[in-house]
């Protein structure tokens, strides 16, 4: 089979300044795209836009001008850019049918972030996991757990299952039940829940707080206390209580009684 030399060196003369230019465009501009992106980021950072958004949105941006760039480098080849989005958006459909679920999680990661039912740092309870939010992303959000594991939540599963925020709100009550014996006095016990909540720096003392008989149970009568305090101090006030009400219950003579059952023997006539 003949070559001919003199039309392969026109095809070289005619497509060489155009390959070179595209991957110098694709070069230069992705670099480019990086750097505004990079600015973008710190500009975000230094404005203080949520930690939740911020990523996001920093991701959306680099991707666009990337996508940019490639479209400039397809057009230096003589590729109509309307041809190239019509192949484009035609990829994306066929994609998006075998994605299904994915883009579902994509649609409720967004839906998150502009309701916010929580933000990065936030405690949250849903679908049977609690944790600290450390990452909301595109498709999941990442969690770290209170003995530090790492769980990955679909955004989708979030969006359509109920959802605990414990600190959402600046300040919270703290329940707790103590029990006491039934031959105790309730007016000392309650007294001695009083001090031991003044005594405790964690309660926000301008706050009343709640110390009800809740129950008249088998083996004991229970206080349910409820003390103010900021959400960040919540697992501070609570034990705090459980080890100092112990204390003072012991000083003052207050038994707090262990589950306890009457148990009566028959025995037939003319048996002991």
């Amino acid at each position: 089979m003949d070559f001919d030399i003199s039309k392969i060196l026109d095809q070289v003369y005619t497509y060489a300044p155009k390959v070179l230019g595209a991957i110098i465009t694709l070069v230069i501009g992705f670099w480019i795209a990086g750097l505004i992106s990079s600015k973008i980021k710190k500009s975000m950072e230094k404005n203080n836009v949520d930690k939740s958004l911020a990523p996001f949105l920093n991701s959306m941006i680099n991707i666009t001008l990337k996508l940019l760039v490639l479209l400039s480098a397809a057009s230096m080849f003589g590729i109509e850019v309307t041809s190239f989005i019509a192949i484009f958006s035609a990829l994306a459909f066929a994609i998006g049918l075998a994605l299904q679920g994915n883009l579902s999680h994509m649609a409720a990661g967004i839906l998150i972030l502009f309701f916010k039912p929580f933000r990065v740092g936030d405690f949250i309870v849903t679908n049977g996991y609690s944790g600290t939010v450390k990452e909301i992303q595109i498709f999941n959000t990442i969690m770290t757990t209170l003995d530090n594991r790492v769980i990955i939540v679909p955004n989708g599963a979030i969006a359509s299952n109920p959802l605990e925020n414990l600190t959402m709100n600046p300040i919270r009550k703290v329940p707790m039940t103590f029990g006491i014996s039934y031959g105790a006095d309730i007016d000392q016990a309650r007294s001695v829940i009083e001090k031991v909540a003044a005594s405790c720096e964690f309660i926000d003392q301008s706050q009343p707080v709640d110390i009800l008989v809740s129950e008249l149970g088998d083996s004991s009568v229970n206080f349910a206390v409820r003390p103010w305090c900021k959400t960040e101090d919540f697992w501070n006030v609570h034990f705090y209580m459980q080890e100092n009400i112990k204390k003072a219950f012991d000083q003052a003579g207050i038994g707090i009684p262990f589950p306890q059952r009457d148990v009566h023997h028959f025995y037939p006539e003319g048996k002991a």
